[in-house]
């Protein structure tokens, strides 16, 4: 048993250490890739050219970098502590309504053209959005874990219904065309306005989520077994929802709808850390990040007219890998 405890520690150190690996060099081609490519020689200088590079670096793509990968890692993270919670491997934060209400909330503020009087509106909407659903869900959803998991799916059809009803009742053919780019996702034109008003909201959901970990390893045996162990399930219950309310709120208020990415990434991470939920969490969050800040950069790199949304790159690049996966579950599957 210590052997394998051990072997787990290394593999996890290890796979951190190459993801953390990953994210330094994808982050660095991230800085320099788009519409115009930079060089790092021309950073230096006062000359017109060397002022509109770092015009560029600091006020466009730093701040585009940070929210990938805040809002990556969100994903990453709440994804991993919703499948241990649930035991579900199918599990991600819009299956319990955190993400749906979170643009449903951010929809109203464009439906009512709150937004183009005020730039922050609609984060600010969004997360409201967020914390009502998770109230809603935990409110109704006391009686246990299976009980948390239909009332998160029926807050989540109730919000995405409403977010459709705004849709459909657009008071104009520009309000619709502007809900439905949100809802598709973006990391285009935020701001480091984005970062100040999203940023402690996640960090604050991610160490809420972080604090799972032990109570998800005693979970993974039973509800029973883990009250046995002096587990307490409805404190397990409000981290998770609290601090999925509060990053992925906050994610989804700001980039809109990104899907696939809380689904997945727990999955790409779980083969190397032996299924120990806890040990899970954190590859997770980096993993997460790396995804949305590669499939922000393939938004950059493709060039057909309109920018690609990133909610539509990540779920044409997540069901392949996906699929996959499933495979591979049929195959391990007696």
């Amino acid at each position: 048993m210590t052997l394998r405890r051990t072997g787990a520690r290394r593999s996890t150190a290890g796979l951190t250490a190459t993801v953390l690996l990953i994210l330094v060099a994808l982050s660095g081609l991230s800085l320099l890739c788009g519409t115009v490519w930079l060089r790092p020689d021309e950073f230096a200088g006062n000359d017109p050219l060397a002022q509109a590079t770092r015009l560029i670096l600091l006020d466009l793509r730093l701040p585009r970098l940070v929210l990938a990968l805040l809002i990556g890692g969100a994903l990453g993270l709440s994804g991993a502590v919703f499948q241990g919670l649930t035991r579900n491997p199918l599990a991600d934060p819009a299956l319990l309504g955190v993400s749906t209400g979170a643009a449903f909330g951010a929809v109203i503020s464009i439906y009512f053209g709150l937004a183009g009087h005020f730039v922050l509106a609609t984060p600010l909407l969004g997360l409201a959005g967020a914390a009502l659903s998770t109230l809603i869900t935990f409110s109704i959803g006391r009686g246990g874990t299976v009980a948390l998991i239909l009332a998160g799916a029926a807050v989540s059809t109730l919000m995405a219904a409403l977010t459709s009803l705004a849709l459909n009742l657009a008071p104009s053919p520009y309000a619709a065309y502007e809900i439905t780019a949100w809802l598709m996702g973006s990391l285009s034109d935020k701001s480091w306005a984005h970062v100040e008003i999203a940023g402690p909201f996640i960090l604050a959901g991610g160490a809420l989520l972080a604090l799972t970990g032990r109570s998800l390893d005693a979970l993974s045996l039973g509800e029973a077994q883990a009250s046995s162990l002096g587990i307490n399930l409805m404190r397990l219950n409000m981290l998770a929802f609290a601090g999925s309310a509060l990053s992925v709120g906050a994610a989804t208020s700001v980039a809109g709808a990104v899907g696939f990415i809380g689904l997945l990434a727990p999955h790409l991470v779980r083969p190397f850390v032996g299924y120990q939920p806890g040990r899970i969490l954190l590859p997770a969050a980096l993993v997460g990040a790396a995804l949305l800040l590669g499939a922000d950069m393939v938004t950059r790199l493709i060039h057909i007219g309109a920018e690609i949304k990133l909610g539509v790159v990540t779920a044409l690049l997540g069901t392949p890998l996906f699929f996959w996966l499933v495979v591979r579950l049929r195959r391990s599957i007696p």
